[in-house]
């Protein structure tokens, strides 16, 4: 029910933009210019279009008592730091999983995020919205020495051909089928600054409009800081445009960074950037199910199995390990 809600509140704007009265005035001026009037908006039942003013009126309210963030934001006891301009505010933990149960219709997560970064000027509540959230998977320092070397168009065929497998699975759990349509931006890798980011369009089955996935890694001593975006592909120009601001403000603090590593004593992980980019980590942090379960698509919300995509990883990866995986966990 929770779902069907939060749809209804983020297609409201779209059907109740024309009401009849304004309907009405538009074929009066049609039929003094000789034009034949445009059919009439079908008008909502009064018991739905009130169920649904109530349900953005509770949306409101909720966002009326979250206490955003802006200027130098520490995360994690001190972990990384966020210097997020005066175009971006941050939500805690807590709030986060508000936005992302209350408003979102996601399930409750055992496992909350870092937080979330949202652009100052829209409502977590409105159908234009989108935030970043932001996790930390400290599985080890992760290698970049392959990253020059990975072919992408390759990695994109592999990707689309385990998500086509994993959907009759996900059918299966009730779920809609997915479709990696391709790269909405390809993958690039600062080695630098140790940062990755790629996005993807993806499209769910019954959605009008494709879902864009956009993604920031930054490799830490002992992990990676994950910063998923997910918006319709309408909206990538901005997006890409705020998301290369992100990757900017975003900074381990010392004695986290990259280069803080100490071979022979750090955890070594046992993957590389092709890993991070195909989604291991992602699944294994549960992203899938919180975030890919959350795809604004079209105005819908859309529930993914996190099981399903177990065949794919398995095989995408198994020929791959080898390479990436060192002979123990320290090096």
């Amino acid at each position: 029910m929770k779902k069907i809600l939060v749809c209804l509140i983020l297609a409201l704007p779209t059907i109740i933009t024309l009401p009849i009265s304004t309907a009405a005035t538009a074929q009066k001026k049609e039929r003094k210019a000789g034009k034949e009037p445009a059919p009439e908006t079908k008008q909502i039942p009064p018991e739905q279009l009130e169920s649904m003013l109530k349900s953005m009126r509770e949306s409101e309210e909720i966002v009326s008592k979250l206490k955003f963030q802006q200027g130098e934001i520490k995360i994690k006891d001190g972990l990384a730091t966020l210097k997020a301009p005066a175009n971006f505010r941050y939500l805690d933990p807590d709030q986060s999983e508000t936005v992302l149960v209350k408003l979102w219709g996601n399930p409750p997560s055992k496992e909350k995020t870092l937080g979330m970064l949202f652009p100052a000027e829209i409502s977590p509540a409105s159908p234009e919205s989108w935030g970043v959230v932001i996790t930390y998977i400290e599985d080890g320092y992760v290698k970049d020495d392959e990253a020059a070397g990975i072919n992408y168009n390759d990695l994109l065929k592999e990707m689309q051909e385990g998500t086509r497998e994993a959907n009759p699975e996900r059918i299966k759990q009730g779920y809609e089928a997915i479709e990696l349509v391709g790269w909405a931006a390809p993958p690039h890798y600062d080695k630098a600054a140790h940062k990755l980011y790629w996005a993807q369009e993806l499209s769910v089955a019954s959605a009008s409009e494709h879902t864009l996935n956009y993604d920031i890694r930054a490799l830490g001593r002992r992990g990676v800081l994950s910063l998923n975006a997910i918006a319709s592909m309408g909206q990538l120009q901005a997006i890409e445009r705020d998301m290369r601001e992100v990757l900017s403000f975003v900074e381990f603090n010392e004695g986290h960074r990259y280069g803080d590593y100490v071979a022979g004593v750090d955890k070594v992980a046992a993957y590389g950037i092709g890993a991070l980019i195909a989604g291991t980590v992602a699944a294994k942090a549960g992203l899938f199910k919180l975030l890919l379960g959350a795809l604004i698509a079209g105005k819908k919300f859309v529930i993914i199995a996190l099981a399903a995509l177990g065949a794919f990883l398995k095989k995408l990866f198994s020929g791959r390990r080898k390479k990436e995986t060192e002979p123990s966990a320290v090096e």
